[in-house]
């Protein structure tokens, strides 16, 4: 298996050049969680996995909580399928609380706090109530609870690691919050082995081919439990060892095509970029310095060409369309450049606007 054989494995695995699903919980379920604290990115990460999808789509399917929005498997927000998102938060939500820990002891925040709190939540979110950030700290200062700046992040934070609320639907822009046994019925719950093996085989499954260290990394876990639900699952997953490297992937996963001139433009936190710690195949280092400051791919929208990053997109909402900008690293022949603007086209498509080209 080369690099590229990588490359192309993981874009029909992930969905990018296959799109075969039709809905926005589908595509949540088959990649166990997607990363989603850019919220208008994250919603695109689902629609361009997605046939004919649009950001109208999208939304509602948040608004009727059919995918949810919480902070599970490292500490920022994902969306997640609502019946794994109990057994997620059980398996991933300690270790959450234990990168959390220092920053709850310098905001003088202890059990018996979090305890009144998430009490003062479940009083005022009863009965279908879904209320904003800025309501939720009147409600706390009501129970006589300071819950402002980081306070109130983690003290909403930690509700949300412990399963007592979760995203709601959206009050104009403003985000809301809903009680999480309110707004998923009763789900099945796993042993811990089962859920790691669970964990293991939608990433494998989903994300390969990957490695070990890439599963530790977009999974929160410990290298131990890494090791302990793949030796589970290791009968449903084939292997190469490439430049010294493992890589594991579901040994039912069709060969993918190499042929595709295909573009896509991801979002920034796409999977397709932050579900890997070695980000080599895809991007060249070369091109750091015309990324921002951090020089990192991740915190970009990027321009994919069989598989490689070729450059960053940016764009403007207008009332009547979207303006899009681009900057390429590197000369695309003709059929990329076709290619590009088809994917362009087909962003404007999912805004359901027209699209300008700065």
């Amino acid at each position: 298996m080369t690099r590229l054989d990588i490359v192309h494995q993981r874009l029909h695995n992930q969905l990018i050049s296959t799109a075969p699903l039709s809905k926005p919980s589908e595509v949540v379920r088959w990649l166990g969680a997607v990363q989603a604290q850019d919220y208008a990115g994250a919603k695109w990460a689902i629609g361009l996995r997605l046939r004919r999808a649009t950001d109208t789509n999208i939304e509602q399917a948040v608004a009727d909580g059919s995918i949810l929005r919480t902070h599970v498997l490292r500490p920022t927000w994902h969306f997640v399928a609502p019946e794994d998102i109990r057994w997620l938060l059980t398996l991933t939500a300690p270790r959450i609380h234990a990168a959390n820990a220092h920053y709850y002891r310098s905001l003088e925040l202890d059990k018996a706090l979090f305890a009144r709190s998430s009490a003062a939540l479940v009083k005022a979110l009863r009965d279908g109530q879904q209320l904003t950030r800025a309501e939720l700290a009147s409600v706390l200062r009501g129970a006589g609870i300071e819950g402002s700046g980081l306070r109130l992040v983690y003290l909403i934070g930690s509700a949300e690691l412990d399963g007592i609320i979760c995203s709601g639907a959206r009050r104009g822009k403003q985000f809301t919050y809903a009680l999480l046994d309110e707004r998923v019925p009763p789900t099945k719950t796993l042993e811990r082995e089962e859920a790691l093996a669970e964990l293991a085989r939608r990433y494998f499954t989903s994300h390969g081919p990957a490695t070990e260290d890439d599963f530790m990394w977009w999974s929160g876990l410990t290298r131990g439990d890494v090791r302990s639900g793949l030796e589970i699952v290791k009968q449903q997953m084939a292997y190469e060892v490439t430049d010294g490297k493992t890589y594991w992937f579901a040994a039912s996963s069709p060969l993918a095509s190499k042929s595709s001139q295909a573009a896509a433009l991801l979002p920034n936190y796409d999977e397709y970029i932050v579900g890997y710690t070695d980000r080599t195949a895809i991007f060249d280092s070369s091109h750091s310095n015309r990324l921002d400051a951090r020089g990192n791919p991740l915190f970009q929208h990027t321009i994919v060409v069989k598989g490689r990053i070729v450059g960053t997109w940016k764009r403007i909402l207008k009332k009547e369309a979207v303006v899009m900008e681009t900057n390429l690293f590197t000369r695309l022949t003709k059929a990329e450049d076709q290619s590009v603007a088809l994917a362009i086209q087909r962003y404007g498509e999912f805004l359901e606007l027209p699209v300008v080209l700065a």
